[in-house]
């Protein structure tokens, strides 16, 4: 009873807990009108998790939530489906709740398989929805469901979500010295993955599983790139007054990071504000959002970095429950502590994206530099693992497409 109820309130904590009062409640911040405009030209592809039923709990949240991500420019998101110990049955109904919710607008959706439906997107003006999941629970310890997970759309999967599973240890697990690192299980879910093309995506997993997954990719799959979807480097907040001894467990090392890097593949800071060790401010300003990204710049290069907001859309009636339950975590209060301290905002996109690029302009980068984190560096992966082409093979020329797909984008909206 007590471990299910633990992995319950991780699934809170993390599903639910990325700010102390998400997207809805966040601040829109002031941005230059050329901001704006670069947002809606350029490709934009965030991530987000936010479980219908419970993140957004009226088809209107979801709904209201996406439109303003449209009239902002953001191209899509991919949205998680299940996480910590969710089953296949619990997959497949929170599928069915999105699905259900967006077949009521269908012309406003456009549905992701390849890198060519997110350009489609672009083109068109509709929220491109590429599906990811933070649980390998939901295979219901059947290998043979990751071919019908691919089918229904997952690009991207993390194996262990925060806690002590089957496949390995999560980030929570291994910071309280459940350090079981990878299993063998956990090694055949990555065979499977690779041979139908998701994505191995590394957040929120311990060190030691993360080691272990990386090893063995370099081993066995050289070619194929791993990335970190939605974490936040250790070494951003570290000599902060404010700094904890260890920082926050879900966040990485530069090691991590570079790994990724060589290996192809991204890593993406999340504008969540409760892992800002030592910063926590009323809300994450533009100008910290762009501290993130600078920082994995400056360490693995402008081709390895994307972004993530990790939004919840809103979470105050989940985390009024945390507040009251702190014991109950088991990471010695660390997230409640965050809330306690002022971390009350997450940095929805199309509030805080013009303004951060007004800031990452007066840092110095160049449109190619945005254009490559904002979307970019994410479709270059996405066309190498679930279409097999490797960058140096690709018959297409990116630079030539980007701009085909701009110019039909500007054709279609002045219709």
């Amino acid at each position: 009873m007590k471990k299910t109820l633990v992995l319950a309130l991780a699934l809170l904590a993390t599903s639910f807990g990325s700010s102390g009062f998400a997207g809805e409640e966040s601040k829109t911040w002031p941005a230059s009108e050329k901001a704006q405009q670069f947002v809606k030209d350029t490709i934009v592809v965030g991530f987000f998790a936010s479980p219908g039923g419970a993140g957004w709990t009226e088809d209107a949240h979801l709904h209201d939530y996406l439109q303003r991500s449209r009239d902002a420019g953001i191209t899509g998101h991919s949205m998680t489906l299940a996480a910590a110990s969710h089953t296949f049955e619990n997959f497949i109904s929170e599928h069915h709740r999105w699905r259900s919710t967006m077949a009521q607008t269908p012309d406003k959706f456009t549905f992701v398989r390849s890198i060519r439906d997110i350009e489609t997107a672009h083109i068109r003006g509709t929220t491109a929805v590429i599906w990811n999941t933070q649980t390998s629970t939901i295979l219901n310890g059947d290998l043979t469901k990751v071919a019908t997970l691919k089918e229904m759309g997952i690009g991207s999967m993390i194996l262990t979500y925060n806690d002590l599973f089957r496949a390995g240890s999560g980030s929570l697990a291994e910071f309280n010295g459940n350090a079981t690192g990878v299993t063998s299980w956990g090694l055949a879910i990555i065979d499977e993955m690779v041979k139908y093309g998701i994505i191995v995506d590394l957040s929120h997993m311990g060190p030691k599983t993360t080691d272990g997954i990386m090893d063995y990719m370099e081993s066995k799959y050289p070619d194929m790139p791993f990335v970190f979807t939605h974490s936040l480097p250790i070494g951003l907040y570290k000599d902060e007054p404010k700094a904890t001894k260890r920082g926050c467990y879900r966040n990485i090392t530069d090691e991590e990071a570079l790994r990724a890097a060589k290996s192809g593949g991204y890593v993406s800071p999340t504008f969540t504000e409760w892992m800002m060790d030592g910063i926590w401010p009323d809300d994450i300003t533009p100008g910290q959002a762009a501290e993130m990204i600078d920082y994995y710049v400056r360490l693995v290069g402008v081709d390895h970095v994307g972004i993530a907001s990790d939004d919840m859309f809103t979470t105050e009636p989940t985390m009024d429950f945390v507040a009251k339950n702190a014991a109950m975590y088991a990471d010695d209060g660390y997230m409640v502590n965050a809330f306690n301290l002022g971390a009350s905002g997450c940095g929805e996109f199309s509030k805080i994206l013009a303004a951060v690029t007004d800031e990452l302009w007066k840092m110095g980068y160049s449109n190619e530099d945005l254009e490559k984190v904002y979307g970019r560096n994410k479709m270059r992966v996405y066309r190498e693992v679930w279409e097999g082409f490797a960058p140096e093979d690709d018959p297409v020329d990116a630079d030539e497409r980007y701009q085909v797909v701009d110019e039909l984008r500007k054709r279609f909206q002045s219709r």
